[in-house]
């Protein structure tokens, strides 16, 4: 039997902590966990579940990690605390520089934050703030894509290529130009992937001949996407064309990688796989700290941030920038990456499980399309294969494979995004660590999950 919400969400407010504040008209039950190890989670009932996509694509060094609970609990006991526009601390200085060696020429100044949103708020207002600075006020309109994630504050929703934030967004914020998504699986009749990623590129020059070139500051994208695309991953051909664009207009471009960074896809950064096309600005999170911390970073060239501090500086703080505990975290976790060489396992594990969704793929037809690099997939759900038809809003498909995962020790990261209108997906993007015997399991699990669904659907 399917569990029904009331079964398992709590009554009271007092007892839902969270999740209090969350739609009361949502399908899909929410265990409580009480232990997580490696991949897999334990919820109060004693049922076992694979951490499918890490969260919410998170926990890349799995869970329960000895290592970085012992750096952390160490770091508390010797500097809790130490506010960096008031004094230094050994382990943001360490981490900053580590980090940086590891993101490359062109990223030599790491900006810790708290996380993802901040991180994206801070890279747009350093760019801001350096425009400034150097004698370009007029330059403040940002553009992004449509479908896009970039954070959940304010500014971040507007940057956002959501069309359901719309009547959230009126009145409140200025929402960011959007130029096309290179998405690759569903694209308009007279287009192939190639041709329409051509496409989405001029449209970004339009828009900044529209805009004025002397007004745009930034062209933002994810360089392979999240939820909000279902890790579309654009040809090498599209980056060389919004680089070049950029550099004409004097834009600068920024690749979010909160999700798909820190190895997640084969490399370190995700911008590494087109070194002819490298961004000015990085934005990382999520697997920097892999879940054990609060902790993102804006990534920037040496060059930048050292005029800009001869200038006038970049100031705008936060109360937990640079913290010594989560740089203490981010410390550890580089020393497993290191230590189980987590980057190259993206790319083996990768092709392994990339074979068995695609195996899947051959037997049920509700799979139609599976994409994404390294570590960092997506399986988009349809109704009919051979035509991409994708399933009806109204049976609400993201919501129905996270239940019939759960039901099959399964949980599943997937939402509908912009109200389904591209299509539904979910994202298989499991801990760095996982073994090739935890794969077969997930694939096996995962199996039996979407013949479940099929049956439910189709």
């Amino acid at each position: 039997m399917v569990p029904t919400l009331s079964a398992q969400r709590p009554t009271s407010p007092q007892d839902a902590g969270q999740t209090a504040f969350y739609a009361k008209s949502g399908t899909v039950p929410m265990p409580l966990i009480e232990r997580a190890a490696g991949i897999h989670m334990w919820d109060s009932a004693g049922n076992r579940y694979i951490d499918v996509s890490s969260g919410p694509v998170v926990s890349n060094i799995g869970h329960g990690n000895a290592h970085v609970a012992d750096a952390i609990a160490a770091q508390a006991r010797t500097l809790d605390y130490a506010f960096p526009r008031l004094v230094r601390n050994r382990p943001n200085m360490d981490y900053t520089e580590r980090l940086a060696a590891l993101a490359g020429p062109g990223f030599e100044r790491v900006c810790l934050t708290s996380g993802g949103s901040e991180a994206m708020e801070n890279a747009i207002k350093f760019l801001r703030q350096y425009a400034v600075a150097t004698g370009k006020p007029a330059k403040t309109q940002v553009i992004t894509c449509q479908p896009s994630y970039h954070g959940a504050t304010i500014a971040t929703l507007a940057m956002n290529g959501d069309v359901m934030l719309a009547p959230f967004l009126d009145g409140l914020a200025q929402v960011t130009p959007k130029v096309p998504a290179p998405i690759g699986y569903r694209v308009p009749g007279n287009h192939d992937a190639d041709s329409y990623a051509r496409h989405c590129a001029d449209c970004l020059e339009a828009k900044i001949d529209e805009l004025g070139a002397d007004n745009v500051l930034a062209f933002v994208i994810e360089p392979v996407g999240g939820l909000s695309t279902g890790a579309v991953v654009p040809p090498h051909s599209y980056f060389r064309r919004i680089r070049e664009i950029c550099n004409r207009f004097n834009v600068h471009l920024v690749f979010d990688e909160i999700l798909c960074g820190m190895g997640r896809t084969g490399k370190f950064l995700a911008a590494h796989h087109w070194p002819d096309a490298l961004p000015d600005i990085v934005t990382l999170a999520k697997g920097m700290a892999s879940g054990y911390s609060p902790l993102g970073a804006v990534l920037a060239p040496a060059s930048m941030v050292d005029e800009l501090a001869g200038l006038s500086g970049f100031e705008f703080q936060y109360s937990y920038n640079a913290n010594p505990i989560s740089s203490a975290a981010g410390l550890a976790v580089l020393d497993e990456y290191e230590r189980l060489d987590l980057v190259n396992r993206s790319v083996t594990c990768g092709e392994r499980l990339r074979q068995g969704l695609k195996d899947l793929q051959t037997d049920l037809p509700i799979i139609g399309d599976i994409r994404g690099k390294g570590m960092l997939l997506a399986v988009e759900l349809v109704a009919d294969q051979a035509s991409k038809a994708p399933l009806p809003n109204e049976l609400q498909p993201t919501d129905r494979v996270r239940v019939h995962g759960m039901n099959n020790g399964l949980i599943i990261y997937s939402r509908p995004t912009s109200g389904g209108k591209y299509g539904h997906w979910f994202m298989v993007s499991p801990p760095l660590t996982i073994t090739d015997d935890e794969i077969s399991e997930l694939l096996g699990r995962l199996g039996d999950t979407l013949r479940d669904l099929s049956a439910e659907l189709l």
